[in-house]
C-alpha cells in the first residue's frame, strides 16, 4: 500500500495551518517575481488557488507587469495531460464538475513551458507531492523542456518524500522566504 495518501493527509492539515500563520503569504512571493528568473513576455502556467493553497494571485500580476501572459488548466478527461488555456481579457474561469475554476474549453489552447505548480507538499530533493490525479506529471512528462516551480508554504517542506519513476519533480519552489532551486540527477 502506498504511502502517499497518509502523507496527503497530514499535507492538507499542515497546509491549513500554515494559511491561517501566513496571512501576508501571497505579497510576500510577490516580492520574489524576479528571483524566479522568468523572461519578460513569458507565456506561463498558472492556477487560481481554492480554499488554502498556497495563492499565487499578487505574484501573477507582479509577472504581469513584466509582460507574462498566462494559460489555466483544465482537465480534458482523466488519466490525461491537462488542456491549458489562455487567459481572455475580460474572460472568467468556469466551475468543473469537480468545482475547479478552469477556461471555458473555447478559450485559445496554449502550450506554456513554464509552470507555476499547487503542491500539498515538497521536499529538499525537489519531489512534489500533488494531489493524487498524476495530471501535472502527465502535462511535465509531455512537455519536452518544462520547468515545474511550485508554489508553496515554506512550512509545507516535509524530510523526505516518496517518488515514483512517473513523479515529475520541482526544478524550484517559491515560498514566502523565497527561490529554493533543485539541482535533479
Amino acid at each position: 500500500m502506498s504511502i502517499k495518501p497518509i502523507l496527503r493527509t497530514e499535507a492538507r492539515a499542515r497546509r491549513a495551518d500554515l494559511a491561517r500563520a501566513v496571512p501576508d503569504f501571497a505579497a510576500r512571493i510577490a516580492a520574489h517575481a524576479a528571483a524566479l528568473e522568468i523572461p519578460d513576455g513569458s507565456l506561463v502556467a498558472a492556477y487560481v488557488a481554492m480554499g488554502d493553497e498556497a495563492d499565487p494571485q499578487l505574484l501573477l500580476k507582479a509577472l504581469a507587469l513584466r509582460g507574462c501572459i498566462f494559460a489555466f488548466p483544465r482537465v480534458v478527461e482523466k488519466a490525461r495531460p491537462l488542456a491549458f488555456h489562455r487567459a481572455m481579457p475580460g474572460g472568467e474561469l468556469v466551475r468543473s464538475a469537480f468545482g475547479v475554476p478552469e477556461p471555458a474549453p473555447d478559450w485559445p489552447i496554449a502550450h506554456p513551458k513554464i509552470f507555476l505548480v499547487p503542491l500539498l507538499a515538497f521536499d529538499a530533493r525537489g519531489t512534489r507531492l500533488g494531489y493524487g490525479g498524476g495530471f501535472y506529471d502527465r502535462t511535465l512528462a509531455a512537455t519536452p523542456g518544462a520547468r515545474a516551480i511550485g508554489v508553496a508554504y515554506a512550512g509545507q517542506e516535509m524530510p523526505a518524500l516518496p517518488r515514483m519513476d512517473y513523479d515529475r519533480p520541482l526544478d524550484a519552489v517559491v515560498t514566502e522566504n523565497g527561490i529554493r532551486r533543485f539541482h535533479q540527477t
